[in-house]
């Protein structure tokens, strides 16, 4: 609740609160939604969420050598996607920098190829390849299963809208929305998480709903074994990493036991109760 409150004051020109629009760059590219209403707090937030349940189309990028990259590639495992623009000096790095965090400790409690993360550049001017991975480098961005890309103006604005992410060109560089989605192995918007400087359960909750929860089956030894992990994963605020809690797996296994056996016991009671004779 906290951050859908933050999200809905997050935007750079309208209030002056810090993360939300970056300094520098051009504004050479126009933005996405041209109506200035959508700007409003409560719209720009009804944009963002009405994106969740959509599929991202299989769009064209470049990454930081040269190579194409297609978003399709990504399917089969859940995405998390960022969008950022190089020349930012304030929100883009510091939202890549809390998401960096964010993915290390879910890289440690869910696997390095449980996921896969980009940022996509959508100053389109100036976002080439080579600042992409510079920005990368500059922030300490290493993780081989996160991507930094570029792309052409009309795969941005078809992004952008198909991710609700609001941004619009300013005096400074670029008005926008602080966001970072998820999307599912099948390429379905799962999840929005707002604000630059989020904690990393906001980002490993969504995921590990999706890697360990969504379509596990009780019918199978690994659908059993990812809903233990579900449900045992857990986070350890003091340390600030997830953990596999032996004592919830334990006691999940004595609950069993222990409603098993009443059942057992009840069922032979009244088996063995005595028929009632008539006289």
């Amino acid at each position: 609740m906290k951050h859908l409150l933050v999200a809905a004051f997050l935007f750079l020109g309208l209030i002056p609160m810090p993360g939300l629009a970056g300094h520098g760059g051009n504004t050479h590219m126009s933005p996405t939604h041209e109506d200035e209403n959508d700007f409003d707090s409560e719209n720009a937030l009804a944009i963002s969420q009405a994106a969740v349940g959509g599929v991202i189309g299989d769009a064209t990028f470049t990454d930081g050598s040269g190579k194409t990259v297609r978003l399709s590639d990504f399917r089969g495992a859940p995405l998390v996607i960022s969008l950022i623009y190089s020349s930012c000096a304030h929100a883009c790095p510091l939202i890549t920098e809390t998401l960096g965090r964010a993915v290390e400790t879910a890289r440690e409690a869910m696997g390095a190829d449980s996921f896969r993360v980009v940022s996509i550049g959508f100053d389109t001017a100036v976002d080439t390849p080579e600042h992409m991975r510079q920005f990368a480098k500059s922030h300490g961005v290493g993780d081989e299963g996160w991507l930094f890309l570029s792309a052409d103006a009309p795969t941005i604005a078809s992004l952008s809208k198909e991710l609700g992410f609001i941004f619009r060109s300013s005096a400074k560089g670029f008005d926008h929305l602080s966001q970072v989605t998820v999307a599912d192995a099948e390429g379905r918007v799962t999840n929005q998480i707002y604000g630059e400087d989020f904690s990393p359960p906001h980002l490993v909750e969504p995921l590990k709903n999706l890697i360990y929860g969504t379509g596990a089956s009780f019918t199978s030894f690994e659908g059993i074994a990812n809903r233990v992990k579900l449900f045992c994963t857990v986070y350890d605020p003091a340390s600030g990493r997830y953990r596999f809690d032996y004592s919830l797996f334990v006691g999940m296994t004595i609950g069993g036991i222990c409603i098993g056996g009443t059942l057992i016991f009840l069922i032979r009671s009244r088996r063995r109760r005595p028929k009632d004779s008539s006289p």
